[in-house]
């Protein structure tokens, strides 16, 4: 891991952000102003990518290493439905020990090399009880029980404003393209509220019953860090989760992540065919 001793953990290293979008340059000859982040068992859908070019993670300055398994560790920059996309295949987790800041790393990374939009795709819990495992839910907002945020410490003006306004972190142009697409191909979309948590155990069976009682649908240790970089660098976001299980207490089987990724692999042609939609209508 690049990163200079001298800076604290919560701030991102401009220099060092700067040099690695320098180096994607020199690999990447037409940078795409769509990308999308793919979560725990959604991976496969880069393969759907044609003319691609693929960069490991581990070879870009200052990028921290995903140590989780479902999570390749590379970006894939190629054509989906005629279209210039970033795929980042494989995020990192603030359960793995990375300071927050670190976790919204790969979104400054994007948002120096120019991107516009963002896609962002987990593997979620449900917590709503007309949810079952392979549903697809589009995030309509989220509940941050990380208590923390990745923008501490960070008054770079030129990236954004010091207090980011969050009435919309979800596009809801994107979404109406989504919800038009899913449409058109009758997948089934639901929609919802996404909760995040710390992690890395999954919740309490009386944590879930609370989540549900404050308003969310889906429970996730991921994806919020990203989208509030990313609207305070300007990017419009759209979120997608998987709902790979209900949440504890909902159902008598137990949770692991081996579940999470077979449930993600059994729907990656329907995830791969609304993705696909969606990046020819958005791109």
């Amino acid at each position: 891991m690049v990163h200079s001793a001298d800076k604290p953990d919560y701030i991102i290293d401009e220099p060092i952000l700067q040099q690695a979008a320098a180096f994607l340059k020199e690999k990447i000859s037409v940078m795409p102003q769509l990308a999308a982040i793919l979560g725990s068992g959604l991976g496969r859908f880069a393969e759907t990518a044609t003319n691609t070019t693929i960069i490991p993670t581990n070879a870009i300055p200052g990028y921290p290493v995903s140590t989780v398994s479902g999570h390749a560790g590379r970006w894939v920059c190629g054509e989906i439905a005629g279209k210039k996309i970033l795929l980042v295949q494989g995020r990192v987790h603030f359960y793995e020990g990375y300071p927050i800041s670190r976790v919204a790393y790969p979104v400054h990374l994007l948002a120096e090399l120019g991107v516009k939009k963002l896609i962002v795709t987990n593997a979620a819990g449900g917590v709503n009880p007309q949810f079952q495992p392979g549903d697809l839910m589009l995030i309509d907002d989220h509940l941050n029980l990380m208590f923390a945020s990745p923008l501490r410490g960070q008054q770079q003006r030129k990236w954004g404003p010091r207090w980011p306004d969050m009435s919309d972190p979800y596009s809801r142009e994107l979404q109406a393209v989504a919800l038009k697409v899913a449409t058109e191909l009758q997948i089934p979309l639901r929609r919802g509220v996404l909760l995040v948590s710390k992690g890395p155990s999954y919740e309490s069976a009386a944590e879930v019953q609370m989540a549900r009682r404050i308003g969310a649908d889906a429970l996730t240790m991921s994806t919020v860090p990203e989208v509030i970089a990313a609207v305070y660098r300007r990017l419009q976001v759209l979120g997608i989760s998987c709902i790979t299980n209900l949440a504890t207490g909902l159902s008598l089987q137990k949770l692991d992540h081996a579940e999470v990724t077979e449930t993600a692999n059994r729907i990656s042609a329907t995830f791969a065919e609304l993705m696909q939609g969606i990046v020819k209508e958005s791109g």
